[in-house]
């Protein structure tokens, strides 16, 4: 009988006879006030029904004939009922027009492309980190290669117990924990150096590396454990693929450089006495 254009406002309040009850009062524009008029005295005793996306939001039963486009929609109303339908209507009434500015088309060409790119990008980066461990650290530099190969491996598999999917933000996460892998590795060695050079034995020095650097890494990956905490609690979607990615990463790292890497050196240590072979 009328549309949402020839409504003016849709609002809810409560009811003046100090029922508490809500009600949601309507005006209409100068034509949808004949329209209302008509529609009203047409069906007094009958329910209007309103209509919103096809599905009936309320059916209210016709008092009389209103002509002066004021209308009041009277029920068992919260005022939380009361106000959503006058929201639904308020919003039904938008005059809504649409203009196709431009069109794009995207396929999954685009997001495969991006993921490939990161994949390759990753790959260089971790075979130039190892080349430079060994070339740097000799020694020490092969225990460190070894220790981000389990330590990836630690990762993939984590991810995969808990059914992750590897995103570009988790590959980003990923990315970052292995540089910080790297970094407590660095951290250790150079301490172990500096051991050696005051003139103490292979295995003291490394017992004393690993203990200068233990604070170090441990509040670096703390903190950084921190802040992916406060992304994954904060955060949606990609976001949240980042944190968990980079949580299991730190975790991953401090476990496989404090043990793994630590048992690896001694060992080697009481293989050979060369400290040549430490880059010392």
């Amino acid at each position: 009988m009328l549309t949402g254009k020839n409504l003016v406002d849709a609002q809810a309040q409560m009811k003046q006879d100090g029922s508490g009850q809500a009600e949601i009062a309507l005006e209409f524009d100068k034509e949808g006030a004949k329209l209302f008029g008509e529609a009203t005295t047409a069906n007094v005793g009958k329910p209007l029904i309103i209509v919103i996306d096809d599905q009936a939001v309320s059916a209210p039963i016709v008092q009389g004939p209103i002509m002066d486009g004021n209308a009041v929609i009277t029920g068992n109303f919260t005022a939380k009922e009361a106000q959503d339908l006058a929201v639904l209507l308020r919003s039904g009434a938008l005059p809504v027009s649409f203009e196709v500015m431009e069109k794009r088309s995207i396929g999954p060409t685009l997001g495969a492309d991006s993921l490939d790119k990161s994949i390759k990008a990753g790959i260089v980066g971790l075979i130039a980190i190892l080349i430079f461990m060994i070339g740097y650290y000799r020694l020490p530099g092969v225990i460190a290669d070894l220790s981000l190969v389990i330590y990836a491996l630690l990762v993939l598999g984590t991810m995969v117990a808990l059914d992750a999917v590897l995103t570009l933000p988790g590959i980003a996460g990923f990315a970052l924990s292995i540089g910080m892998a790297v970094d407590a590795n660095v951290i250790i060695y150079e301490r172990i150096k500096e051991e050696l050079r005051y003139g103490k034995t292979l295995v003291a020095s490394i017992e004393a590396g690993f203990k200068r650097a233990f604070t170090t890494i441990f509040d670096a990956n703390v903190t950084t454990l921190i802040t992916a905490a406060v992304l994954m609690y904060f955060g949606t979607g990609p976001v949240k693929g980042f944190a968990v990615t980079l949580s299991i990463g730190i975790v991953a790292s401090m476990l496989v450089a404090l043990a793994f890497t630590r048992y690896m050196l001694v060992l080697s240590a009481n293989v050979t006495k060369n400290q040549k072979l430490y880059g010392v």
